[in-house]
């Protein structure tokens, strides 16, 4: 069984991320942490297998901690968990020796795809050594997710979907309507709906009706433990 330690301070983000974690067969939840404190405090006492680590900690970096961690030679596999896309964050996840990268907001078939790489990573280490670099290339190709791009459906990309899904996940516990998230996003109402109607369908967000004066609209509120499969 694979521990794994979830560093999140949000405390609903959290629990999330504990349960998708425990639904990945091989995997179990060994410890949680909401500070950087807690987090390095834990791998001190009770060293795990493998860290769901939060760039945006109270008390300090996620970066910071893995800086940390390395430092006091903990050799911990580290999967980077933030809502941010900058160039420079990844770059020092990386030099810091994080394994794998999880952009917020996402789903659990994104946190299965990442599990289920590194387990079949581990599984390849243990099996026996590393002689050619057909080996390599398969080893640290295990780590790397399958495009999940592939999975959409047509006429819904990528990028689009997760600036979508940003806005709702920033708006809750309140709702938006598909015109409000077409002028947050920049789309057409048309399009912002198709996005809108994909996250309900795959169980990230739900629709509601928001009454006012005139006929009710359509509200649409992000899933936190919404699952897409």
């Amino acid at each position: 069984m694979i521990r794994v330690l979830v560093v999140e301070d949000d405390p609903v983000a959290a629990a999330a991320h504990a349960d998708y974690v425990g639904r990945v067969p091989g995997f179990v939840v060994a410890a949680t942490a909401a500070t950087g404190t807690e987090a390095l405090r834990s791998l001190a006492s009770a060293p795990v297998d493998l860290v769901l680590l939060d760039v945006h900690l109270p008390d300090a970096s996620g970066l910071e901690v893995l800086r940390r961690m390395r430092a006091a030679g903990q050799r911990t596999d580290v999967i980077m968990v933030t809502r941010a896309r900058d160039v420079d964050v990844v770059r020092a996840a990386i030099s810091f020796g994080a394994t794998q990268y999880l952009v917020k907001p996402f789903t659990f078939s994104s946190v299965r795809a990442k599990l289920e790489g590194y387990r079949e990573y581990r599984e390849r280490l243990e099996a026996g050594p590393v002689v050619a670099q057909d080996d390599v290339d398969d080893l640290f190709g295990a780590l790397r997710a399958p495009d999940e791009g592939a999975a959409l459906p047509k006429g819904v990309g990528r990028e689009s979907l997760d600036a979508v899904a940003r806005v709702l996940a920033g708006a809750e516990p309140d709702g938006r309507t598909a015109a409000e998230v077409a002028e947050a996003v920049g789309a057409s109402r048309v399009t912002a709906r198709r996005y809108l109607e994909h996250l309900v369908e795959t169980g990230l967000a739900e629709r509601t009706a928001r009454y006012g004066t005139g006929r009710p609209q359509t509200e649409y509120r992000w899933q936190q433990r919404g699952v897409r499969t």
